[in-house]
């Protein structure tokens, strides 16, 4: 099944809340979960609808608009960009994919794109599951990549994806700083955390990570990146499960988190017919993480993939959520800087409270 994502715009594809990964968020590898993911298959009632009701109290203070930047360096770089597509380098390969909101012309020459090692072909609408082509020397399905130390896997999707949206890299610092300066036990949830370089990030700062994603490839895949980064010995739990599913059951668990990241899908629909809308069920899934938090919460993070939103819709629900909680609620986009003319690529809308 197609993304509402996929269909609209080049950007992360994600599973839907209350239906398998599979299905809603295509992904290619393998592995199995760690013991802890069996723990939270196992059938449960159905909970109640959860109902909301106004928070008393006065909102946060806000900032906004908070535009947060990815510029090139020597992990990744966003070289060019225009006519529908963009060229990206990822290490030491060039990579270029499809970018709907690149509707302005290219500024590097066309020889400095025909040298790519790997082109998305293909329309995932019209043609079903795209393909890579490797203009030189053909690619393996992985290869070996690093983020600000870290050692993980870039891998070739069928969706156009490969593994890391670098745009992300500006909540992991912002994140991994809040963890530093806590000076004490941080405890970090990652719900629909795909190949987890969040979680890697975390753990590498000193946070105990539970790390959610409805599917086992993408756990498997995340487990590998972590034994790559050399973290094996990190604190992190790896939890197969629905992330609104395994967050209901942590509240009714006592259980508590200092951070919490979320990052939904706009649209899924599952086997049974249930349906994720991104307007409809964001409010209840927000309030949900708020009753997770513990009482000296550090930061709750929210990033849209959706084209139809403004942030000041996200922003709006995030104040109200988080009512009589003080902090500080900042909301914008999130942007990559372009190498060759400066321009700005904006990925996706975000919104964040912090203590």
């Amino acid at each position: 099944m197609k993304s509402f994502r996929d269909r609209n715009r080049d950007n992360r594809p994600h599973q839907p809340v209350k239906i398998r990964a599979e299905q809603a968020r295509p992904r290619e590898t393998g592995g199995v979960a760690r013991p802890e993911a069996k723990l939270d298959e196992r059938r449960e009632p159905k909970a109640a609808q959860r109902v909301l009701s106004r928070r008393e109290g006065a909102l946060p203070a806000e900032h906004l608009p908070l535009i947060l930047e990815v510029a090139p360096n020597q992990d990744y770089a966003l070289l060019d960009s225009g006519a529908g597509q963009k060229l990206e380098q990822y290490g030491p390969y060039r990579i270029v994919r499809p970018e709907g909101q690149a509707i302005w012309q290219r500024a590097l020459p066309a020889r400095d794109w025909d040298r790519a090692d790997a082109i998305f072909t293909g329309d995932t609408d019209e043609e079903g599951i795209g393909r890579w082509r490797f203009p030189g020397t053909p690619l393996g399905e992985t290869w070996p990549m690093k983020h600000d130390g870290i050692d993980y896997l870039g891998r070739f999707t069928s969706f156009r994806h490969v593994g890391v949206f670098p745009e992300q890299a500006s909540h992991w610092d912002h994140m991994a700083g809040l963890i530093a300066a806590a000076k004490r036990p941080v405890k970090v949830l990652n719900l629909f955390g795909y190949t987890g370089l969040a979680s890697l990030v975390a753990a590498r700062a000193g946070a105990e990570v539970t790390h959610v994603d409805a599917s086992r490839k993408a756990i498997g895949w995340a487990r590998e990146n972590q034994e790559l980064a050399g973290l094996g010995s990190k604190p992190i739990r790896w939890i197969v499960d629905d992330a609104v599913k395994f967050a209901e059951r942590e509240e009714r668990r006592g259980s508590r988190y200092d951070i919490i990241l979320f990052d939904p899908p706009a649209y899924g629909r599952g086997p049974k017919g249930e349906v994720w809308q991104l307007f409809e069920d964001l409010p209840g899934l927000t309030d949900l993480c708020r009753a997770i938090l513990t009482p000296k919460p550090l930061a709750v993070v929210l990033t849209a993939y959706s084209i139809r939103a403004s942030f000041f819709a996200i922003h709006a629900l995030m104040r109200d959520t988080f009512a009589g909680m003080g902090g500080k609620v900042e909301s914008g986009e999130l942007i990559i800087r372009e190498k060759s003319a400066g321009r700005a690529l904006s990925t996706s809308l975000f919104s964040r409270w912090v203590a």
